[in-house]
């Protein structure tokens, strides 16, 4: 089964792990929770790895455990991120790390993005073996 999730998500916490300047850039390790709304529903738990460059260039990479429904289907799955800024654009993509998918997730697969305007926004294209 192919199929396209949408919905937002809102960041309930935030913790600062580490923290080291660089020349010519700042790195951070963070820990965060949120809250999914829309076709995912559930929580879920986050490392990032961030750097900032004095001028503002911003990146990250990152895994996010996710627990709760897609489509109704129960279960949890893990997704990696990657994400740049800079000259006020910006690009935030996640990918479901294969053989992840738990419960009725078993088998999932796919990508999508993440778009910051008014809240958080995330779209998910995936595979889904039949139920």
């Amino acid at each position: 089964m192919h199929a396209h999730a949408t919905g937002t998500f809102d960041v309930t916490s935030w913790n600062d792990l580490a923290t080291e300047e660089k020349q010519g850039a700042t790195f951070g390790r963070n820990r965060l929770t949120k809250t999914f709304q829309g076709d995912l529903t559930g929580t879920s738990t986050t490392e990032i790895l961030t750097v900032v460059a004095p001028d503002g260039p911003a990146a990250y990479v990152g895994v996010e455990h996710f627990e709760g429904t897609l489509h109704g289907r129960k279960g949890t799955f893990v997704l990696q991120h990657s994400a740049a800024s800079h000259d006020g654009e910006q690009w935030m993509k996640w990918q479901i790390v294969p053989a992840t998918g738990t419960g009725e997730l078993t088998g999932l697969t796919g990508e999508g993005t993440i778009r910051v305007e008014n809240g958080h926004h995330y779209t998910l294209d995936y595979t889904l073996p039949e139920a």
